[in-house]
Order: C-alpha cells, then structure tokens, then sequence
C-alpha cells in the first residue's frame, strides 16, 4: 500500500532541475548533439533499440541523451514512447539469407562459400586504453586516416553467402530449420498453413509458450540476464557445448502487402545481426542423432546479445527434444518471466517509493514478537530459579572438601574412619555418637546398641 506524499511538488521540481543540469554537464564543455550519439555510439543505440522493441536510431540515440547515457532508462523511455504508435500493418518474414552483409563469421568450417567476412570488430583488438582518442583523434586516429564506409553498392551480392549451416543439411546430419515437427508447436508446421503468430505486445504470455513466443521474448530481453545464462548453459547448467555456425550482420529490406495490391512492396531496410548455433543430439525415438539449432536475431549491431539468445533458445528446447529441465536456463517460466529489463526494473526500484504504511505495520510485527520473547525467557529463568534454590554440588572438589571434613571429625571423637565414614548409610544406630551421625548422615540419631566409645559424646 502506497500514501500520497503532500508538500513535495517543489522538492521533486528542484530534483528534475537537478538531473537536467547534472545531463548537461559542464556548460564550458559543448553539449553533446543527438546527431553525435546516432554516429558515434552506434553499439549503444543499436541496444536501446532491440530492448525497446523500436526501430528508430534517432529516438533511441534521443533517449540515451535524456537518461545521461543509462541505457535501461532509455529502453524505458522508447518502449514507453512505442505504446502510442498506430500499427498500420505487418511486414512479412525477414529474408535474412538475402542479406547484404556487413559482416559474416564461422566458427565450425574456416573455408566457407564466400569466406569469412571479419567487419568492424573488437574481437582482434588488444583491450588497450588508446590515448590518441583524449584528442578528439588529433593523434594516429584522425578522420583523415579513417577509410570510408563502404556503400550498399560496394557490398557482394546475397547470393555470395550460402547458408553455412546447408552444408550440414545437405548431408541430413542437422535438423530441419523449423526444428522437430510436434504436435504442441503449431508453429513448426509450413508457414502458409499456420495460424498468425502470437504477438507478445498485445497478448499475456501463457505456458507453455511456443518457440514463436519465446523468441519474441528473448529478442527484447535484457543481454546481460541473457549472457548470464548462456554462460551458464556451458558450465554444467544445461549440459550444451555449442558451436557458432554462422552469424551475420548487415541490412535487409523489409516488404509489406498493402490492401490495394496483390504483392508486396519494399518499404525500406533494417540493420540486423543473426546467430545460428550448432548443438549435438544423441537422438531419441524415431529421431537420428544429428545436431540441433539455436536461433537469435536482433536490431542493428548486437552480436553479443544475438549469441546468447541462440543458447538460452537451444536450452528452452529441451522438452521438445526430450531432454531433462534441470537447470534455470532451461525452465521457461524463469526465463521468460524474468527476462525484461524494464519489469524487472520497474519492480526492483518500486522499493524507493513511499512504503509507509508498510513498513508500520512490519515494524509493529516486530516490536510484538521481541515482547513475546522476552516475556517467555524472563517467565522460563523465574521457573528455573524456584525449582533449583538448594542446587546440590556436583563438583568434584567440594565433595572431598566434604569428606574431608567428615573425617577429621571422627578422629577427633576418636572413631574410626572405617566405621563413621564407610559405612554411613541413614541407618547408623550403634556405629557413631549421636553427636557426629546428625552432621554426617543429616538424619536423627537411632538407640545405641552398645555403650558409646568413650570420649565421644562431647
């Protein structure tokens, strides 16, 4: 339960005067232009786009401006800003093999149709600090020395790149495209035949969800949840050990069929990066062993991200392949329900919101039960006293102190130690003086049965 907070309309107008001169900076230093971030932190807007679920550099590269670079802020911000777009229609199916790349790597075969593709890369670079960047490239990186980008006209043509993974499909030791046709994934049947697919944006998600609807999930999920789980698919949590078939980044055109016409129509192009990986099956049933696939496609430049999407999508398949859920990336209500960034931040920060009410009635809980406990151990020490006030010495040295004691008595009286001490018993009538058997024995002295030793009744 919430409260309304009074009085705190100036304190929160400061706070936004606040975080907007903090986003600006220092004003001796020129602001940074939302023209900049589009070409200058493109890996940063190429994020905020595929987690935001909008295709638009410049109001993602907007958004990071006005989230002072907090990408997750700025994910909230553009998925925020989609919920009032209109949808006018849908595009048909990507065709990524027809792709103009940009990029295009394999790590299963070194010599590939059309060969190994590097592109822009961190893979090669050293991970050291370059200084020359301090000088706005003044030093060895000057624009000058900065080769221009290749043009769509510079590109091979699609056809240059067959499939990587068709080399396997030609010999039949990889599984169809659509996966292992079930009866429960309507999906994996032909296109033309299925119903449309679930759209995640319009419709809650239910399980078990279909890999249509997983993939949805997992194009928008947060990479770092995603990277820690395809991490751990290969440390013993899954049980995978897959290879990168081939991933791909560069453009492809995206057609639509408006109402009027009877074909479809280009209406422009997206950056995507794709990532195929390559998994062994032992084989179950009527199904051979052969190697299975995980698939992961994302906006723009996203390699990292479209990597782990292909191992979570393999391992939330291992119902499908009959393999045991024993491992969190494998359990799809886990995955899917914890993978969105924005929900996930939403319900963590909800905490720094007023939660007085709450946290009153917790704290009264508490003070109840630090009573109740402190009532029950003084009422447990008050029983414990009354039941012990004449606690007998088990000690060791105080028992021979005590019969230590008992003998020099005796001799005194002069007894034996043999009679007064040995052999007391509670019934010592005729076996001490009736002076020493009351402090030895603690019980009234009997009759003597014969005369008393003399000197001992003093």
């Amino acid at each position: 339960m919430y409260v309304a907070v009074k009085g705190g309309e100036k304190a929160i107008a400061r706070a936004h005067e606040q975080l907007a001169r903090d986003r600006r900076g220092d004003p001796a230093v020129p602001e940074i232009g939302v023209d900049q971030i589009q070409g200058q932190l493109p890996l940063a807007v190429d994020r905020v786009m595929a987690e935001g679920s909008l295709y638009d550099p410049e109001l993602a590269a907007l958004a990071i401006k006005q989230a002072a670079g907090d990408l997750v802020e700025a994910i909230f911000l553009l998925r925020a800003y989609r919920t009032t777009l209109p949808r006018l229609g849908s595009t048909a199916p990507l065709e990524t093999g027809k792709m103009l790349i940009k990029r295009r790597i394999s790590a299963t075969f070194k010599d590939i149709p059309g060969g190994q593709v590097l592109g822009p890369t961190f893979d090669y670079t050293q991970r050291l600090l370059d200084d020359s960047l301090l000088d706005n490239g003044a030093a060895a990186g000057t624009t000058a020395d900065i080769p221009a980008a290749a043009t769509p006209a510079d590109l091979p043509e699609p056809d240059a790149f067959p499939r990587v993974l068709g080399i396997l499909d030609d010999e039949g030791l990889i599984e169809p495209a659509g996966g292992h046709r079930l009866e429960n994934n309507h999906h994996d049947g032909p296109r033309d035949s299925s119903p449309p697919p679930p759209d995640l944006t319009r419709e809650p998600l239910e399980f078990p969800a279909g890999r249509e609807l997983r993939l949805q999930n997992l194009a928008r999920a947060d990479e770092g949840f995603l990277l820690a789980l395809g991490y751990a698919t290969q440390r013993g949590f899954g049980n995978t050990h897959p290879f990168a078939g081939e991933i791909r980044v560069g453009e492809v055109e995206l057609f639509c069929t408006p109402e009027e016409l009877d074909f479809p129509v280009a209406i422009g192009a997206i950056q995507v990066t794709e990532c195929e990986m390559i998994n062994q099956f032992h084989g179950r049933d009527q199904i051979p062993p052969q190697f299975t696939r995980g698939y992961g496609l994302t906006f723009g430049y996203n390699e990292r991200k479209a990597m782990s999407m292909a191992l979570v999508d393999r391992a939330l398949r291992a119902a499908e392949l009959g393999e045991p859920l024993d491992s969190p990336a494998r359990d799809e209500e886990f995955v899917l329900y914890h993978s969105d960034n924005v929900e996930a931040s939403g319900f963590v920060q909800h905490l720094k919101l007023p939660h007085y009410v709450d946290f009153q009635s917790e704290l009264l809980l508490v003070r109840r039960l630090r009573a109740e406990r402190d009532a029950t151990a003084k009422e447990n020490r008050a029983r414990d006293t009354g039941t012990h006030t004449n606690p007998v010495s088990t000690s060791p040295a105080a028992d021979d102190r005590s019969i230590a004691a008992r003998e020099r008595r005796v001799k005194t009286a002069g007894g034996s130690s043999e009679t007064g001490i040995n052999e007391f018993s509670g019934d010592c009538a005729g076996k001490c003086s009736a002076a020493c058997c009351a402090e030895c024995c603690g019980k009234a002295p009997g009759q003597a049965a014969a005369p008393a030793v003399e000197g001992t009744n003093r």
